[in-house]
């Protein structure tokens, strides 16, 4: 079994990943870019962090383990579009404690880690790349002068 302490880290990096996606959908309500569709995209995906997170604890005390809560550190809003996507830090955090289970010599561990967390991780990551992509060709800035390419990525995710 893992070392407690990982597992601590693993659900409170899965939380600070559903409060950063949050925090994103809040910035794409705001008046000033409104963008109602990609910002109910990122409320559904913070939802789906904290059941990430609510699994990762049932699957700990499955295994015996007991967790205990750790603060999260608040970070503004407006900082969220400057850091790494959330995707990216939740990908980096899943792979690293599936490299840990290998190194505890935890096999079942690695196992649920690899088809439970990280496989459904990957598409997620592509369609939030694709987005950011679709978004830097239409024009759409951090400065909210995008007008038409964030009209444009707005109609893209109704129809997706």
């Amino acid at each position: 079994m893992l070392n407690c302490v990982v597992w601590e880290s693993l659900v409170s990096g899965c939380c600070l990943v559903s409060k950063i996606i949050f925090d994103l959908a809040k910035i794409f309500e705001q008046s000033d870019v409104a963008l109602p569709r990609v910002s109910a995209y990122f409320h559904q995906e913070s939802v789906k962090e904290l059941e990430r997170a609510e699994a990762m604890l049932q699957y700990l005390s499955q295994r015996g383990g007991k967790y205990c809560n750790k603060n999260i550190q608040v970070t503004h809003p407006s900082n969220q579009l400057t850091r790494a996507p959330p995707q990216d830090l939740e990908m980096s955090v899943m792979l690293e404690l599936n490299q840990l289970a290998h190194e505890y010599g935890d096999p079942h561990t690695a196992s649920v880690i690899k088809s439970q967390f990280i496989q459904p991780l990957v598409p997620k990551v592509k369609l939030v790349g694709d987005l950011l992509t679709s978004a830097r060709r239409v024009g759409c800035t951090a400065d909210s002068t995008g007008g038409f390419g964030e009209y444009l990525i707005d109609r893209l995710q109704e129809t997706s």
